[in-house]
């Protein structure tokens, strides 16, 4: 084996999933022998949901804790949690995308593990090996570690807000057209591929499409569903050392949009109006990815997603150029009619 063929995979040890698991937080600490000392990072209202709640049950279970709040996701909040935790051996992360990003990327700075503890299923950074951060007035996708441990609770997951859910419905879709991207960009670019990797990273998405009809607010099941889903989705990109089983041209839109939009949706919002439309330019089922998202109740259209019809079709025109190293169905960019075709055929605008 060369060095050129070697790739390290980095996934979580322990993985549990379940109504009121949150309880077991301490057990897991103790099984992958993180240390008697946690710093729990949490949000402002994930404090009050679940980071109270985790560091009540670690201080029980024997473990010194302090609790960090995280407003955004940047370098000030980042360096805040390093801060807080000098000469704690690890992290917990207990809330949204932002909370967890955050854990994750002072977690690898520190070089200490830390543990995921999602308090919704809005997308698949709960167990990825990436993460979002605020850099320059924009929103760049980082390397980082993966979360040692998950613990993912299906009581509190339920109980969030039905549109997070949804969002991670979205975001798991989308990778039919990243792992499409993908293939493409293997055989115009000579791009790494993982058949592994793009195997499970559309089985995740095909499970939501064909349950979809079965996902609906405050059910535990759906929660279940999701969260395995987006493990997966995750693992998928560990195995491939990169997003791209679940990052690709419907990805550049969100990114794209959130730069344009005066208010963006959700991140998986938008990239599952992105993959409608993605995958019409790939020449797929388009109609059935649309009716999977109306199913489910994530947004399909311009208006859903709260923003102005304008700003899709410049998004679309825009999104090239958004990480231009990444090739994909986008190429080199739609021109503007193109884009105007585009989102009204498939109704989004």
């Amino acid at each position: 084996m060369t060095p050129k063929s070697q790739k390290w995979m980095q996934l979580p040890r322990s993985i549990a999933i379940g109504h009121g698991i949150i309880a077991d937080t301490g057990r897991m600490c103790t099984e992958l022998k993180l240390g008697k000392r946690a710093i729990v990072v949490t949000g402002r209202k994930t404090r009050e949901i679940a980071g109270v709640a985790v560091a009540d049950i670690l201080s029980n279970d024997g473990f010194a804790t302090d609790i960090a709040i995280v407003t955004n996701a940047d370098q000030e909040n980042i360096d805040s949690v390093i801060a807080a935790a000098e000469n704690a051996p690890f992290l917990v992360g207990v809330g949204g995308g932002t909370v967890i990003d955050v854990a994750k990327l002072a977690s690898t700075m520190l070089d200490i593990p830390f543990l995921s503890v999602p308090t919704a299923a809005s997308h698949d950074g709960i167990a990825s090996m990436r993460a979002s951060i605020a850099r320059d007035g924009d929103t760049v996708s980082v390397p980082a570690q993966a979360p040692l441990g998950i613990i993912a609770d299906t009581e509190i997951i339920a109980r969030a807000p039905y549109r997070f859910l949804a969002s991670g419905c979205g975001d798991l879709i989308s990778n039919y057209t990243a792992v499409l991207d993908w293939e493409l960009a293997h055989r115009l670019r000579n791009a790494p591929y993982s058949e592994y990797a793009a195997t499970l990273s559309r089985m995740t998405a095909q499970i939501v499409m064909d349950r979809a009809e079965t996902i609906k607010p405050e059910l535990e099941e759906s929660a279940r569903l999701v969260i395995k889903a987006l493990v997966s989705s995750g693992v998928a990109m560990s195995i491939a050392g990169s997003s791209m089983p679940a990052s690709g041209s419907e990805h550049k839109f969100s990114h794209a949009l959130d730069r344009i939009a005066p208010e963006p949706a959700l991140h998986g919002e938008q990239c599952g109006v992105g993959t409608i439309m993605m995958m019409y330019l790939h020449g797929g089922n388009w109609q059935q990815i649309r009716a999977a998202l109306r199913t489910i109740g994530a947004p399909t259209t311009a208006a859903e997603l709260g923003i102005p019809d304008r700003c899709i079709i410049d998004a679309l025109v825009y999104a090239s150029e958004i990480r231009p190293e990444r090739y994909t169905i986008l190429g080199t960019g739609l021109t503007e009619d193109a884009a105007m075709n585009v989102a009204r055929i498939t109704g989004v605008v």
